[in-house]
Order: structure tokens, then sequence, then C-alpha cells
């Protein structure tokens, strides 16, 4: 039997970094994509423990990168049974003062990359009936403040995820969301000293998680491996968000 494959998106930190490592860690081959050369590490990582797994540097706003993702992943490998679109990316702002350079950059990430790397792995992940599994946010469900892009963008990819679960049934493929609440990312902690405080910013973040916590990388990873495994599963949204949306 073949082994099976994975491509993430958004492999060089974080969720995704995470992700990779525990789908490696399973027996899966591992294309780990980011935008700049952060994913190669995780790949020294996997191979080092034994892995499979190859790095490809794209950017999956382009439609010639996301064709090369899924190229260069059916080289190494063979084929793709998993997608992961991990990769985004948050902007803050309102409603009154979003820029437009601040909304199209979020939309290109979060909905144009899912649609584009979707359509470009979508005749392997057929050919083997496999999974798509889409990282939207819990701001998906429930809105905040000051995340007015990131909010729209991750409504649509929920939105995204449904219709094409809708498409894909009589095909055999599974397209799945999964909604995390705040996780402690290398992103995160960026944002976080970016802020005039950072101790007082993290405690406003900690504070509107019930749990009192944030998520961590692996946590979130393990949702969408549950996920990639839930063959009774399809257009499911999956909320790992320490009760953020309960």
């Amino acid at each position: 039997m073949s082994v099976k494959v994975a491509v993430v998106t958004g492999a060089g930190k974080g969720i995704g970094e995470a992700l990779a490592l525990k789908l490696a860690a399973q027996g899966i081959a591992v294309c780990c994509n980011s935008v700049t050369d952060s994913a190669a590490p995780v790949v020294e990582k996997i191979v080092k423990a034994g892995g499979k797994a190859v790095f490809v540097r794209g950017d999956v706003r382009l439609q010639n990168d996301a064709a090369r993702i899924a190229g260069e992943t059916v080289n190494a490998f063979g084929g793709i049974d998993i997608l992961v679109n991990n990769a985004g990316i948050v902007l803050p702002g309102t409603i009154e003062n979003t820029t437009m350079a601040d909304w199209e950059k979020s939309w290109a990430v979060n909905v144009t990359g899912v649609f584009l790397l979707s359509q470009a792995c979508l005749p392997y992940i057929i050919e083997r009936k496999g999974v798509i599994i889409n990282n939207a946010s819990s701001v998906a469900l429930k809105g905040v403040k000051d995340r007015f892009a990131y909010t729209a963008s991750k409504g649509a990819a929920l939105a995204l995820t449904r219709s094409m679960a809708a498409d894909l049934i009589e095909k055999g493929v599974r397209v799945n969301c999964v909604c995390p609440g705040t996780t402690f990312t290398p992103s995160l902690d960026s944002r976080l000293a970016e802020s005039e405080n950072y101790e007082q910013k993290k405690n406003e973040f900690m504070a509107r998680q019930p749990m009192g916590r944030f998520g961590t990388p692996e946590e979130i990873a393990d949702g969408i491996i549950y996920l990639v495994n839930a063959a009774f599963c399809t257009g499911t949204v999956l909320s790992v968000d320490g009760g953020m949306t309960m």
C-alpha cells in the first residue's frame, strides 16, 4: 500500500509546524510549504527523525505557485491524499480604519490561497479519495474587536469549506474546517511584542478564553488530525477554542 501524502501550507511555524511533525510521526509523507524558507528546518527535523518530507517554497496567493506546490509534491511522493490549507495572516483593523491594502492582503492569503491550493491539488486528491482541511478561526463564528478583514476572510474560508464539501462528496472527497481559538504561536507572540505593554495585551487575549489560557499549536494540530481521519465527517466545522464559542 502506498504511503499517504499530505500538503501543509504555512508549515514553517506554529500550527503548521506542529501538524507537519505529527503527520510525519504517523508515517505520512509531508510537503511542507511556506512563503519564506521557514519550513525548510521543519523538513530537516522530519527527515532526521526518519520521516519523509519535502520543502516547497511558494506563495499561496499565486496560481503558478499553487500548481508548483502540487506538482512537486506529486513528483516527490506520487500523489496527494491530504491538503491542509493552514497558511494565514492576521491584520488588525475595524470597519472604520481597515485599509484597502490590508483588506486585499487578508483575502488573498486567507481565501484566495484556499481556493488556489485546493484547485491545484484536487485532481490528485480525487484520485485517492482524500480530504481537505481548511484552517479558519473562532472569529468566523464569533466576531471580535479590531479584526474586521480577518474575521470576514475566515468566515469566507468556513463558507468555502461547506461549498466544497457539497461539490465533492459524490467524488469521495471530504472537506472539513477547524476553527482554533487564540493559540500561542510565534505569530501571536510577535503581535504581542508590538503592543505597548506585552503582559497587559497577553492577559487581554487570555481573558477572552473561558479556560483561562491559550491553546497550543499541538492541540490545534490534534483537532486537524481528527478531521483527517474522521471518515464520516464532511462539511464539519470543529471548534478547538477553549470554550470561546460555546
